[in-house]
């Protein structure tokens, strides 16, 4: 007789064990879920959806996104006893997505951050919204872990990192969060259409810092449009890219300096310029007020400008 091939039947002992793990891997996740709800908040936006909050500390602190807060006035906070309260803008940061309010609350329950560097690719992560009344979780893993990047407003991010977990209508603005209930970052949208990007904990740090003390983030300025251009070698730039000048602002720093239209900036102090991204490096919030050569191709001669830089309005 032929042997059969059919299904595979799990013996008895067997079964129950797998039926075991999966049982306490389930109520491990729910418990995490249970003691992540408490620093989720909803808030609420004038299109009236809900979208996500978390709570970053006891002085009622709440960092959502900077998408979701369409003006700076006040905003309703649903909070996760179910009581709505109030929270006042504090500032933004549209450059790396962020938005902090202040909520007229007490005793709200901020999440503990992991350490990041024990993140690793492959670790099961759990995305955690309340874009309505009750908290909603959806189960992944951290598919990239990377090195700092600059987003397309020039916005300044550690470290890059995405999650595999789904990002439903309203979890933009929630929390990630690891197997022991850490907050790993905070999920973002406004970077990809195909992944869920997440804000680690080490960036809303430092930008949180500068809100609450600045209300948004400094960040130097020339009063250029530019777009990268390959130069030839036989110039004798140091640089086979630039960026060339397409508009000078009449009221900004390079105006002053004596940039012209044409021009094509080769380097910003001592830093060579290949891309756009590379100019908004080399104008990090510390440069403001310093003066840095700038190197610079005009009608085929490269001469070096001395530059101040200027505070972005």
């Amino acid at each position: 007789m032929a042997p059969f091939r059919g299904l595979y039947l799990v013996p008895r002992k067997e079964h129950t064990m797998s039926t075991g793990l999966l049982q306490s891997l389930s109520h491990s996740l729910a418990s995490i879920v249970e003691r992540t709800a408490p620093g989720i908040v909803r808030v609420e936006t004038r299109r009236r959806r809900g979208t996500t909050g978390i709570v970053w500390d006891a002085e009622g602190h709440i960092l959502t996104t900077s998408q979701a807060v369409e003006h700076e006035g006040r905003l309703p906070i649903g909070l996760p006893d179910g009581r709505t309260v109030s929270a006042e803008f504090v500032g933004r940061d549209a450059s790396t997505d962020l938005a902090l309010l202040k909520a007229e609350a007490t005793g709200l329950a901020p999440l503990t951050s992991a350490p990041l560097d024990d993140v690793k690719v492959g670790h099961l992560v759990i995305a955690v919204g309340r874009p309505g009344r009750t908290a909603r979780a959806t189960l992944g893993m951290v598919s990239t872990h990377g090195e700092g990047w600059r987003t397309h407003a020039g916005g300044r991010v550690e470290r890059y990192l995405e999650t595999d977990a789904d990002l439903p209508p309203g979890f933009s603005g929630g929390a990630l969060v690891d197997t022991e209930g850490r907050l790993v970052g905070l999920l973002t949208a406004a970077f990809s259409r195909t992944a869920a990007v997440v804000i680690a904990t080490d960036t809303l740090t430092r930008v949180i810092a500068s809100l609450k003390e600045h209300g948004g983030i400094r960040r130097g300025y020339l009063g250029v449009g530019a777009y990268p251009v390959r130069l030839p070698p036989h110039l004798g730039t140091g640089n086979e890219h630039g960026l060339i000048c397409l508009s000078v602002d009449p009221n900004g720093p390079a105006h002053d300096a004596g940039l012209l239209l044409g021009d094509v900036l080769v380097s910003l102090g001592g830093q060579p310029l290949h891309g756009v991204e590379d100019l908004l490096g080399a104008l990090s919030d510390e440069k403001v007020g310093t003066t840095l050569q700038v190197r610079v191709l005009r009608a085929g001669e490269v001469r070096e400008v001395p530059i101040t830089v200027g505070k972005r309005s």
